[in-house]
């Protein structure tokens, strides 16, 4: 027949889903040929391809991904990798930053997000197979620590993987996204000298995990520059509770602190709660910078001084970059390191 002037038949109400089969005879081509104008016009015609396209319109046609799969070896699937409790990712304000602006860099693709939590005294061994088993195009790995391995057990795999926050093994060719952490430990400890605090301390976090290496290392480089002497550093994990229980161990230790840097958002909410019940007032006693700027106030409104981390744009740049990698694996990516800016509020400007 011919398929320049075929009119594809349009679908009737309340019937099924079209088949793949109906729109071949809709468009008026073999259902080979409609599979493969499906799925990139290989050794398809204009003209049938073209009467594909009418049709798929017509009939509301919606292609069988599992079958698509097949051919083109994609699973439309991308996963984010959380090696945290389900507890803390739900409780943190970073991890929804993240969640949102990995689906913003989805939305104008087909990809669905999987989204892969480590449980209570999981070694990570059940989410590697997962990876390894084809269930994915590629993976978006946050929050990691240094004894996760994900470097090593995803780069062998060949699997597009972008990591959020610097990795440990930056030697592996693995693109990332992270803030100039560094730079903004640094800004922290300029500020309150700057303010004319001398004796400051700090939360700072795991030893495990670079975005809390980097900030410490900057925070001390601040203080040399600011001629001043590091006070105790006592380190405790990304939440409220930890930095409350590290800051009473600070305070023991340095009673006189007049300032103290908190490695997040978060965990400054649990230092101001130890200074408060110990008597002492923020910022007057004390001032306290944190880190992220998720907008939190401590309990009687007090609004944080913090570094900026933009999370939802970092995590949009780490989706787009591995769409990249997932479209155009030969490419080397660089890492994107996003800049560090300090937000002046409340909890230093007394």
């Amino acid at each position: 027949m011919n398929q320049k002037t075929h009119r594809p038949a349009q679908v009737k109400a309340g019937r099924p889903s079209p088949t793949l089969e109906d729109l071949a005879t809709a468009a008026g081509v073999s259902r080979s040929t409609a599979s493969r104008a499906i799925n990139g016009g290989l050794k398809v015609s204009p003209e049938a391809q073209a009467a594909v396209e009418a049709a798929i319109v017509a009939l509301g046609y919606t292609p069988n991904r599992a079958a698509r799969s097949l051919v083109t070896k994609r699973t439309a699937s991308v996963a984010l990798v959380i090696p945290e409790p389900d507890a803390r990712v739900m409780m943190d304000p970073f991890f929804a930053a993240v969640i949102t602006g990995v689906n913003e860099a989805l939305r104008s693709t087909d990809m669905q997000l999987v989204l892969l939590m480590s449980r209570a005294g999981d070694d990570s061994e059940r989410t590697k197979r997962y990876l390894r088993g084809g269930h994915v195009d590629g993976a978006i790995v946050v929050s990691h620590h240094r004894a996760d391995n994900w470097v090593e057990s995803l780069g062998s795999t060949g699997l597009p993987t972008v990591f959020i926050g610097r990795p440990w093994d930056t030697g592996s060719g693995i693109p990332f996204v992270d803030l100039d952490n560094f730079e903004g430990g640094r800004l922290a400890a300029r500020h309150l000298a700057a303010i004319g605090r001398t004796r400051l301390g700090t939360v700072a976090g795991p030893t495990d995990m670079t975005a809390a290496v980097d900030r410490l290392d900057g925070w001390l480089q601040g203080l040399r520059e600011a001629g001043l002497e590091p006070g105790p550093a006592i380190h405790a994990d990304f939440t409220t509770a930890g930095a409350a229980d590290a800051a009473r161990n600070l305070l023991a230790r340095a009673p006189e602190l007049d300032g103290v840097f908190a490695a997040s958002d978060l965990m400054a909410l649990g230092v101001i709660d130890t200074l408060r019940g110990g008597g002492r007032e923020v910022p007057g006693d004390v001032a306290v910078v944190g880190f992220d700027n998720h907008s939190l106030l401590a309990a009687n409104g007090l609004g944080l001084t913090t570094v900026t981390q933009p999370m939802v744009d970092m995590a949009v740049t780490a989706g787009q970059l591995l769409i990249r990698a997932i479209d155009h694996p030969e490419e080397q990516l660089e890492p994107v390191i996003f800049p560090a800016e300090l937000v002046v509020r409340g909890s230093t400007n007394g």
